[in-house]
């Protein structure tokens, strides 16, 4: 067992890993809102309000199964101490602030994942990794925007064929007022998913130090603030991003955006509750993209998603080399 930290030093640095669920809500408060913004069915400060709201009561819906995997399934418990999760958060903050201001919709949960590997192959070598728990995680960069993708062009082609015969008047409001349920739905997904890894973070860091009695586990109170922390963060919007989501990848409907909606949260929910730790930032991406080619190929900006999918592939490697870097260096300094 790791040295115990300080009382103060154990609440800095789950204070450290609030401020990254915060900067998760803020990052990916595009990805609940984007959709429902670019139709205009709400104004954006009424958005973030909407999806903050779905974000916080996501707990009551789903279990902690992608805590335990991040907790427990990137790398070994027994690895991990102060020193790695500190590692862990500063490389996926520091890779959230860069993508963020870049307005680059890259994902802060494998910048997160990314972070932690970095940090206990750092300390431990390549021994340290739990390579069950990270080939899922590897197997959902390629399968959550491909299944959301498929989902939102099955659920157009749905649509399409069973209102053939409604005005498109009628379609166009009945889908405005169906966004709402659409947009909370993906909102719970986004709450339920991504919460998850920081309370996955607190709790290995919490069983590092003895405090948890009974084995490993997520206490409510950690359950709660990061929930909390999440909401706050979506509540403050990120609108560089809503752009490139909402109207830079395909020009959206009410129609199409309650489709890549539900088909993102159908697959958030599908993750879930097997524990995955996807990126909702790939979700919606391949949701929005398939309602764009239903329509037709051309009316995808592929430049524009195709940067988003190298940002995709560099952020894992981008975050881990930053947490392991920052692993050494609080060695130096610490």
């Amino acid at each position: 067992m790791e040295a115990v930290l300080s009382f103060p030093l154990l609440a800095g640095l789950i204070a450290v890993a609030l401020a990254f669920d915060f900067l998760n809500g803020l990052h990916d408060a595009a990805n609940s809102i984007a959709t429902i913004v670019s139709t205009r069915v709400l104004k954006p400060q009424y958005a973030v309000l909407w999806a903050g709201f779905f974000n916080f009561i996501a707990f009551l819906f789903f279990g902690l199964h992608v805590a335990e995997t991040v907790g427990t399934g990137i790398v070994a418990a027994q690895v991990v101490d102060a020193r790695v999760i500190f590692g862990a958060l500063v490389g996926a903050i520091a890779w959230n602030v860069i993508t963020w201001v870049l307005g680059i919709p890259s994902s802060s949960s494998h910048a997160l994942v990314g972070g932690i590997l970095g940090a206990g192959v750092a300390k431990a070598g390549v021994g340290a990794v739990v390579w069950s728990g990270l080939g899922k995680t590897m197997a959902a960069i390629l399968l959550s925007p491909l299944i959301g993708l498929v989902l939102a062009l099955v659920l157009v082609l749905v649509v399409s064929w069973g209102f053939a015969r409604t005005t498109p008047f009628r379609v166009d409001r009945l889908f405005r007022h169906l966004q709402f349920a659409s947009a909370a739905a993906y909102s719970l997904g986004h709450g339920g998913n991504d919460a998850q890894k920081t309370m996955g973070i607190i709790a290995v860091l919490l069983f590092s130090q003895g405090v948890l009695e009974g084995g490993f586990h997520v206490p409510l109170w950690v359950v709660l603030s990061c929930q909390a922390a999440m909401a706050l963060g979506t509540l403050m919007g990120g609108w560089r991003i809503v752009r490139t989501m909402g109207s830079r990848i395909t020009r959206l409907t009410p129609v199409q955006g309650f489709c890549a909606e539900t088909g993102g949260a159908l697959t958030l929910f599908l993750a879930t509750g097997l524990g995955v730790p996807v990126s909702t930032t790939h979700t919606i991406t391949g949701a929005i993209v398939g309602v764009g080619a239903a329509r037709r190929t051309t009316a995808v900006r592929w430049g524009v998603a195709s940067n988003i999918v190298v940002a995709w592939v560099v952020t894992l490697p981008a975050a881990a080399a930053i947490g392991a870097a920052v692993y050494a260096l609080a060695g130096v300094f610490g």
